[in-house]
């Protein structure tokens, strides 16, 4: 028997062609994109969501293969995942009308973020990028356009049948769940019900077909420096200097576009949990800014 999920966040929760999507809240539209991993959900923007919704309305997909998403085997790829916030962007028009969609993302959830925004620039406004993935070192990602870094043989070895679920299990057992959490936050202090609903999460039926495809590399963009290149939005890049994710050396490239600011928090990964009102006023800032860059305008 699997433990029942529970939702991740408060508020409404609609599901679309296998979607599921957190909303609550009213005024302009905020977009909030949790990252992947072996047992990512919605869960791990719960303190943004709940902060904003008393003056946006806020929107909280869980990704296809997470949360109440559908989990089917599948090739989870940046398409997939790129395509899902096209249809919460068009959800959002639904309910709040044309204007651009502002977002906010984490980790390699920044990829797909980007890739929409770019594909489709006129649906999204400002974009608030949360320890993103691509930056890395100093080597350049700028293959041809919708190519991974996936290795496919890896996949095959680590989705066979034969070992496939209890190396996931291993993978996602309460201490590894918190070890794991312990390194994105660069100490002990993690925040314990955010673990919870991770192990959670992960006994859910399907639950380890799309971590199985981040694990071989499917799901980073081989592309993403010509992706990020092309954001003609407002970007706010965020992130910390403890724990795994504080090699941020690929972003000097990017420091002194017009559009583009960057902070460092004295945090790890995800200091909207460390540094709640800090973080939060500097996105009401952000938010507060003209949602295209004069440049752009120029």
């Amino acid at each position: 028997m699997h433990p029942a999920l529970v939702p991740a966040v408060s508020g409404e929760r609609i599901e679309r062609h296998g979607l599921s999507c957190y909303v609550a809240g009213e005024g302009p539209p905020l977009l909030l994109l949790h990252s992947v991993n072996a047992a990512a959900s919605a869960a791990e923007v719960r303190p943004l969501f709940e902060h904003w919704r008393a003056t946006r309305t806020v929107f909280a997909p869980d990704l296809p293969g997470y949360g109440y998403s559908e989990r089917t085997d599948r090739a989870y790829t940046p398409r997939l995942m790129t395509d899902a916030l096209h249809a919460v962007a068009a959800l959002a028009r639904e309910r709040c009308g044309p204007q651009p969609l502002d977002a906010l993302a984490v980790s390699l959830g920044c990829e797909f973020l980007a890739r929409a925004a770019a594909e489709q620039p006129a649906h999204w406004g400002r974009l608030a990028l949360v320890s993103p993935t691509g930056f890395m070192g100093r080597r350049a990602w700028r293959k041809a356009p919708g190519t991974t870094r996936g290795l496919p043989a890896l996949h095959r070895v680590l989705a066979n049948p034969r070992w496939a679920q209890a190396l996931f299990n291993g993978l996602t057992k309460p201490p590894v769940v918190r070890y794991f959490l312990r390194r994105t936050w660069g100490g002990p202090n993690i925040d314990t019900a955010m673990a919870d609903y991770a192990i959670l999460t992960a006994r859910q039926p399907g639950a380890r077909h799309a971590p199985l495809h981040f694990l071989s590399a499917g799901l980073f963009s081989a592309d993403i420096h010509t992706v990020y290149d092309a954001l003609q939005q407002p970007v706010w890049v965020s992130h910390g200097v403890r724990g795994d994710f504080t090699d941020y050396r690929g972003l000097e490239g990017w420091r002194a576009r017009p559009n583009w600011r960057i902070t460092v928090y004295p945090t790890g990964a995800l200091p909207y949990f460390e540094r709640e009102a800090d973080f939060n006023a500097e996105l009401a800032h952000f938010l507060a800014q003209p949602s295209v860059p004069a440049a752009a305008v120029a």
